[in-house]
């Protein structure tokens, strides 16, 4: 037993036990990070895109943003929405949008000073209008009354239909330089598409006007809200009694100012009271683009 034991010893003792591992890997770790990579790896990681800078990319974002709206491709985040004074007021709507360049660069632009009109038999317009349903919306620049279907007036052997009206405070057109206190614009189109403005002038005094009256009674709690009304209207109510007219060609009078708009502005006043304008006055107390040059146009009235 003893002898076994001797034998099992001896050949233990002549395994030699295994050294430690080499730390291998460390070392191959501190010599990559010491020495350059190898010129073909250089190269693909210079093959990889960067990642982007996100401040560099933002500013670089802005600063094409501000040449943009420099050359009134784009409107800047201050101007993008027009209005009637300040940043996006008339003398920048041109600026704003692409689209709204006839505002600084048309030849027939509107409103005008109605002056020196030549005076002809101009053929009265034919008011076609009859009780209509109605709605009533408050869009951010006035108030706007939507009108059914069934209205339309003919002129220079045209039919157009009524679409809406709206007011402005002060008039925006003016008679031998005279602003009236208020003026509704009435907005027709025909089946081409083509536009004919009938301007009825409001002026203070006398009695509550009766369809301006109504509408107010109507108006929406909220911007952007129309009031859908129960009855009618009757544009009939809202017209004077002498539909004389002064005639020109314009354009519309809010962005994107297009031309080729027919112009019919009333000479009569209709009579409005000191409170109905305040009414309106609460809401838009200024709300009417400055006159335009006439650039010799030729303006017609009724004699």
């Amino acid at each position: 037993m003893d002898k076994l034991r001797e034998k099992l010893a001896t050949r233990l003792g002549a395994v030699k036990a295994p050294e430690a591992p080499t730390p291998y890997v460390i070392r191959v770790v501190a010599k990559a990070n010491a020495e350059p990579a190898p010129a073909s790896a250089a190269a693909h990681a210079e093959a990889r895109p960067k990642a982007a800078d996100p401040a560099a990319t933002a500013a670089k974002v802005a600063r094409l943003r501000a040449a943009k709206a420099a050359a009134g491709h784009l409107p800047s985040a201050q101007a993008a929405h027009w209005s009637y004074g300040g940043e996006g007021g008339p003398e920048q709507w041109a600026q704003l949008k692409p689209e709204f360049a006839a505002c600084a660069s048309g030849s027939r632009q509107s409103p005008i000073d109605i002056r020196s009109g030549v005076k002809v038999d101009l053929e009265p317009i034919q008011f076609d209008y009859r009780p209509s349903a109605f709605g009533v919306i408050d869009n951010g620049h006035t108030i706007q009354v939507n009108v059914g279907g069934g209205n339309a007036i003919e002129v220079q052997g045209r039919r157009y239909d009524l679409v809406q009206f709206h007011f402005h405070r002060p008039s925006e057109e003016r008679v031998n330089g005279r602003q009236f206190d208020m003026v509704a614009h009435l907005v027709h189109k025909d089946p081409e598409g083509r536009l004919a403005v009938v301007a009825v002038l409001l002026d203070r005094g006398g009695a509550a006007q009766p369809l301006i009256q109504t509408v107010w009674n109507n108006l929406p709690l909220e911007k952007g809200s129309e009031v859908s009304v129960r009855g009618d209207i009757d544009m009939n109510h809202l017209l004077p009694a002498d539909r004389r007219y002064f005639t020109y060609m314009g354009s519309l009078t809010t962005p994107p100012c297009s031309e080729g708009v027919l112009w019919l502005v009333l000479q009569q006043p209709v009579p409005v009271t000191p409170d109905q304008i305040g009414v309106f006055s609460r809401l838009y107390p200024m709300n009417a683009r400055p006159v335009q040059q006439a650039s010799g146009r030729l303006i017609k009235q009724s004699n």
